[in-house]
């Protein structure tokens, strides 16, 4: 209806045009009789008709060009934040300015100096404005604290490293140094843990809340970071991710994940690795005493284990499993996965009966 409506008022615009621009015509052409002359009506009718028609026949298009556009603005008003309506408001002015200093001398240059100010202030607004939006992701504030971030040690913290517990152990000895940052993420991960239904899981979650809450406890620099977790990426990934940006290193007690970190150059804290460093070495023609507890994978072996879980594998050695036998050491492997000792057998310490 609406759309009618418009149609008719451009077609009577076009009349009253058409019959305007007629008078005016006779009247500059010093042609005023005609105005009450059946032949000047007659033109004036005409020409009236004529522009009232073309009028009403392509104001239906140009309802219907303008319509669309406004629609399109208003799409890309909506698909705009506020903050780069901001921005780009702010590039534009930035274009200007700078057209501006420099059309002073290009406009008292004779006929081509306005047109050319106006088309470089044409261009350089534009400029302005794609420039700030090109940009309007970055933050500067940001940007100067995450420079200041890749000077000091930083130290991201995985999952595993905050369940494990040792890292509360090690921030008490004094020999970590930096700030440590728990990205909300892995908070999150932890929480879900300790959501969940199965007993195993949901303790592991508990002991890692546990052992952040101990550390804030104990004053140690920490901080929760507010990333939270894009669920199309997996949360390894983010971390690797974080620490490439902050220039931070990350610990952990995941193999898989420091193997990863090592090819993209990203800086990796074992606490296993410190663990075995710290661990006595097993040297070769040592004598010790264990309890064989299983078959190895090559034939006739037996493999026991010391009280801290480092496996020991016995040359012929699988005939006396469950019992004690004294064994003296031949070599020792030592691994990020941890630390493997082979041995050859002495004799029997003691024998329990099965």
């Amino acid at each position: 209806m609406l759309e009618k409506i418009l149609k008719y008022a451009f077609g009577l615009t076009g009349a009253l045009t058409g019959m305007t621009l007629i008078r005016f015509l006779f009247i500059q052409h010093n042609k005023k009789e005609y105005l009450t002359t059946i032949q000047g009506i007659g033109i004036i009718v005409f020409a009236s008709l004529v522009l009232g028609v073309l009028m009403f026949i392509f104001g239906g298009r140009i309802i219907r060009l303008t319509s669309y556009s406004i629609e399109k603005i208003e799409q890309a008003l909506q698909n705009i934040t506020m903050y780069e309506l901001i921005i780009g408001a702010g590039g534009l002015i930035a274009g200007l300015v700078a057209a501006n200093l420099i059309s002073i001398p290009i406009v008292k240059i004779e006929v081509i100096g306005v047109p050319l100010a106006i088309v470089i202030n044409i261009l350089f607004g534009i400029c302005g404005i794609y420039f700030a939006l090109l940009k309007r992701n970055e933050n500067v504030f940001e940007e100067i604290k995450k420079t200041d971030k890749k000077d000091k040690p930083y130290k991201l913290l995985d999952t595993s490293a905050i369940i494990d517990g040792r890292i509360l152990d090690l921030s008490r000895t004094g020999f970590l140094e930096g700030e440590l940052i728990v990205p909300g993420f892995v908070l999150e991960e932890l929480r879900h843990l300790a959501d969940s239904s199965d007993d195993l899981v949901r303790t592991k979650g508990r002991r890692g809340l546990d052992v952040l809450n101990l550390l804030k406890n104990d004053k140690f620099p920490i901080t929760i970071d507010k990333t939270h977790r894009d669920p199309n990426t997996e949360v390894d990934e983010q971390l690797l991710k974080m620490a490439k940006e902050m220039g931070a290193k990350v610990i952990t007690n995941d193999y898989n994940l420091g193997k990863v970190a090592a090819i993209r150059g990203i800086e990796i804290l074992n606490i296993n690795d410190l663990a075995n460093s710290m661990k006595p070495i097993a040297v070769t023609g040592e004598e010790m005493t264990i309890r064989i507890v299983k078959e190895g994978k090559e034939n006739g072996q037996g493999v026991g284990y010391l009280d801290d879980g480092t496996m020991v594998v016995v040359e012929s050695a699988c005939k006396y499993k469950g019992q004690l036998i004294d064994v003296i050491v031949t070599s020792v492997l030592q691994t990020s996965a941890g630390r493997m000792i082979f041995a050859k057998f002495k004799n029997i310490h003691f024998s329990l009966a099965e």
